[in-house]
């Protein structure tokens, strides 16, 4: 797989009918390694490593309502009394972000209510900060670590 603009991690992997899967260790089970799989296990580390999230309070591919529509998001980040703290899309590398992604990430928001927002294809990372009074938001340099958040 393609080197990412992530730490190196240590991942788990198996084998298994000619394809490889990769552990996730939010859902408890190995995933089919896909591009996108790929990037998706390296923000869980980053956001478990660097940003030390526990790992209960991180959900990843659950099916969501937005306006009636069913939608499926790649991680979540909850605030320990359970509100949404950080919403996260992963793309694959190959993947070009652009202006739509964060339309699209911005729009589900406005019915999820995250206080902040990641979007990355592991090798460009964006992070934003909502501002629902004026419905818009600010780029950020990083996401805040889970000891900043803890005081909010």
């Amino acid at each position: 797989m393609q080197k990412l603009n992530f730490q190196l991690y240590n991942f788990r992997f198996k084998n298994s009918e000619n394809k490889v899967s990769i552990f996730d260790e939010i859902r408890k089970k190995f995933i089919i390694l896909t591009p996108e799989e790929w990037v998706r296990q390296h923000v869980i580390q980053f956001l478990l490593d660097e940003k030390k999230y526990p790992k209960s309070l991180i959900n990843v591919e659950k099916v969501l309502k937005v306006n009636g529509l069913k939608k499926r998001y790649d991680i979540v980040v909850f605030n320990p009394e359970g509100s949404i703290s950080i919403l996260i899309e992963c793309k694959a590398p190959g993947i070009k972000i652009a202006q739509a992604t964060f339309d699209q990430i911005a729009r589900y928001n406005m019915t999820l209510k995250s206080d902040f927002l990641m979007v990355t294809n592991g090798l460009n990372h964006y992070f934003c900060q909502m501002d629902f009074e004026n419905e818009k938001y600010t780029f950020l340099e990083h996401l805040p670590n889970y000891t900043n958040q803890k005081s909010k």
